[in-house]
Parts: C-alpha cells; structure tokens; sequence
C-alpha cells in the first residue's frame, strides 16, 4: 500500500531537493515525511524486517557497532531479524536485542578475494529469501556491515523494490557516474543513459522484488564471469544496471547512506547511516 508522505504541515516540505524521480517514485528526504504518520500506519500490519549482513574476514569488527546502533535506530518498535554471513561464527559479539528482534549467524565459506565476496552476495541472498523468508518476513533490507546508524531509519523507508542514492554521486552530472562502460560486461550502460548512480552498501523492497532483484544480478554475474569479464564496481555496476531496466518504486536519499558523519554537505540535513572510516588495505583480503 502506498500513502501521501509529504507532511499535512508544508512549512516542513523541501525545496532544496528532489523529492520525486521522474517515474513519479518519492525521494526520501528529512523534512518531507510525517515519522509519527507513517509508523502508526506500518504499525497497524505487524510486519516482519530481514536485513541482511555479511562479514568475512576481519569484517566481524564491525558487527558490534552496527548491530548496537541499529538497535537505537533502525526500524525502532518493529519486529526484525538480522540474518549475519559470516566465515567466523565464533568471533560474532553477544549484542543485546531489544523486544521481537533477533539474530541468526549463518556460517558461509571464507573467500580470498574481497571482489569475489562482494559477488557472492546476490547468491546467497537469493537463497535466503528462497529458502526461509518466505513466510518468516515482510520486507527486506541488504545492508553493508562496515556502517553505523546515527538516525532514525524506519518506514518511510518501505516499499515494493528501494535503492539507496549514492553519497558521492548524488549532485554530479550523469557523465560522472561510474556506470559499467564496457559494452562486453551485462552491466554495461550507455553514456546517455542512467537516472541516478545507486550504492551497492544498502538496498532492499519486498520479498519477490528483491528475489528477482537478487537472481537477476547473480545471472548476469555468472555470465560475466563465463566471459572473463569482471564489472568495474563488482555487483554495484550490477545493481545499477537492474535499477535502469528496473526502477525503484522509492528512493532513499545519501542521508541513508553517507560518507562519513564528520562529512558535511548542504543538502543534508541529518546523518542517518554510514560508511565507517577504515583501511581497506588491511580489513581487505587482496588490496
């Protein structure tokens, strides 16, 4: 079901930004969704939330942070359920959970490049939704776990198929998207074409869109690879591709996904989610 987002107070609307795609789909921004409206409408359906985690390696450093401050943040007095891959079951912290939310740690094989992990993902995901969300969930959300919430993230984030706006590429022209550019790789997009630039760190929707989403990508990943040919962001470029052909029935606007807390930039207003600062030369297996 869908409902008016902008806020009965207009004082409260934006016109700074965006707030509507082209194909009509709503781009959520602080100061144009009514929270207190929106949750007592969710609420009503007793819904389910997956989302869905991978940490390899010496990504399980991050698990804590981003299971505590999703516990402040995301989807606050809704039922979700974490679902964690992860190489190292036994290095997962004990992070207390709050009322109808729970965690389950699914032990996955360790992999030694970090662009073959980063491809992996659509696979498992697809199994997943297949295999147990079916009946067990709602709505589903992938996100990266090197990341923490400093805002609130909740269900004026619902929606059928959901992307993220990239934080580095969200006021850049089209020509400036780094799209796949090789026609070889089934990630390939045109120059003159493209709407937005999506991160691959956090996307999501309901169940049969994401399932499609996720065996789509894992298709046109294994065909690539059949080719040698390997798309320059990995299963990002992949994403991208699916959301021109596919377009999302709501977009999250770079505050759901930023670069860093510390980074300013006029257009956003409050820091929801992040990237957490690292040294991928040393949390990553091969760079």
């Amino acid at each position: 079901f869908f409902f008016k987002l902008q806020s009965a107070d207009n004082r409260t609307s934006r016109t700074d930004v965006a707030s509507v795609s082209p194909w009509a789909a709503p781009i959520i921004w602080e100061g144009n969704f009514d929270s207190t409206l929106i949750d007592s409408i969710y609420k009503q359906h007793n819904l389910t939330i997956a989302t869905t985690v991978f940490a390899l390696g010496k990504y399980t450093r991050f698990v804590k942070d981003f299971l505590e401050s999703a516990e402040q943040h995301y989807f606050v007095g809704f039922r979700v359920h974490y679902y964690l891959f992860t190489d190292q079951p036994e290095s997962v912290p004990e992070v207390k959970m709050g009322e109808n939310r729970s965690l389950t740690v699914q032990k996955v094989p360790s992999l030694n490049r970090w662009q073959d992990i980063s491809m992996s993902r659509m696979e498992k995901l697809e199994n997943l939704i297949e295999n147990e969300l079916v009946s067990e969930a709602d709505y589903i959300f992938c996100l990266d776990i090197d990341t923490k919430f400093y805002g609130r993230w909740g269900a004026e984030t619902l929606g059928r198929l959901v992307g993220v706006i990239h934080p580095w590429l969200f006021n850049v022209p089209r020509n400036q998207f780094t799209y796949e550019r090789r026609p070889e790789s089934k990630a390939y997009i045109p120059a003159e074409e493209g709407d937005y630039y999506y991160a691959g760190a956090a996307f999501g929707g309901s169940l049969e869109d994401v399932h499609h989403l996720t065996k789509t990508c894992r298709e046109q990943l294994k065909i690539d690879a059949a080719n040698s040919i390997e798309a320059v962001w990995q299963e990002e470029s992949h994403l991208n591709k699916y959301f021109l052909l596919n377009k999302p029935s709501k977009l999250l606007s770079p505050e759901y996904m930023w670069r860093d807390v510390n980074k300013k930039a006029a257009q956003i207003k409050i820091v929801r989610f992040t990237n957490v600062p690292k040294n991928y030369a040393e949390v990553r297996p091969n760079r």
